[in-house]
């Protein structure tokens, strides 16, 4: 093969529950990922050195270092078949940069898939989820996609089952959250308290294995949301502005500081979209829905 692409979606929290920091700095969470219809794709064809490139929404704020997810992956694959990463990297971008979707855990997921089918490496599915996890803490689900419960720091994966389709809308943020701050916004806001230890809601599990978006609205949740606001407090009024909008519910995705409404259906969430767009407290306003599948090779020649 000489041209490989993948196709990766982004990602919502619909419950992030997080636990107190551990000596090594990171925190146990239970995290239940649901993958959702924006994606990123990645293309990588040989060449005389790694090299990155992107194009597309926020394109201008990735990094095409070495630092980039996506070239860590192809490094990690190389380093491990012993042979060098002499690839480009070509990154198309939709997911929001910075935004709490895990659009930089795509491209390297996406990296590393379209690396073993370039190079033949013929690496196992459990191999590659190893790598995925010493990539970053949301990179093993976005190979994975559909759905999931992530404990750990969130790389171990267990697949959850989903009775349906749930529609979301995805308001963008005037500016990115980094996520190590909005962590340690937690650990300052948390300091002196008794953090419980994570645990998944059943009711929410089952309300993602029957499709049920009532009983979804009304048991998502997100520990991090407080430490989101704390640090952008513009996102109080794109909340209310969804949620009057007649969104189900409407939280901050992940570490922010995009934010997601849940929607009754797709009608519903094009409505909320045009009130979201109108109301001046977002940039940009998206609707996907979910679950969708994982890292995905769509061309190959």
């Amino acid at each position: 093969m000489s041209v490989v692409t993948v196709r990766v979606p982004a990602k919502v929290n619909v419950q992030l529950a997080v636990g107190a920091a551990r000596p090594d700095g990171f925190h146990d969470l239970a995290n239940v990922f649901l993958a959702v219809g924006l994606h990123d794709e990645v293309t990588v064809t040989p060449a005389d050195a790694l090299r990155v490139t992107c194009e597309g929404p926020e394109a201008a704020q990735v990094p095409l270092d070495r630092g980039n997810l996506a070239a860590r992956a192809a490094i990690a694959l190389a380093e491990r078949y012993g042979r060098t990463p002499d690839v480009h990297l070509h990154i198309a971008k939709d997911i929001p940069v910075a935004g709490g979707m895990a659009g930089g855990s795509a491209d390297g997921a996406g990296a590393l898939l379209a690396c073993d089918a370039l190079w033949g490496t013929g690496a196992s599915r459990e191999e590659l989820l190893e790598i995925c996890a010493e990539l970053g803490s949301d990179v093993p689900f976005s190979l994975v996609g559909g759905a999931a419960l992530g404990v750990g720091r969130g790389e171990q994966l267990t697949a959850l089952e989903v009775g349906g389709i749930f529609h979301w809308v995805f308001a963008m943020a005037g500016r990115g959250l980094s996520t190590p701050a909005v962590f340690r916004e937690f650990d300052r806001l948390a300091e002196g308290l008794d953090i419980p230890e994570p645990v998944a809601s059943r009711e929410l599990l089952d309300a993602l294995a029957k499709g049920d978006p009532d009983v979804l609205a009304a048991t998502v949740s997100n520990d991090l949301q407080p430490a989101a606001l704390s640090l952008f407090p513009e996102l109080a009024a794109t909340l209310a502005a969804g949620e009057a909008a007649g969104a189900l519910t409407g939280l901050v995705s992940g570490s922010g500081p995009t934010t997601a409404f849940l929607a009754r259906d797709a009608a519903a969430a094009e409505r909320i979209a045009e009130a979201l767009r109108a109301s001046g407290t977002c940039r940009s306003v998206r609707t996907a829905s979910g679950p969708a599948p994982g890292a995905t090779l769509v061309g190959a020649s």
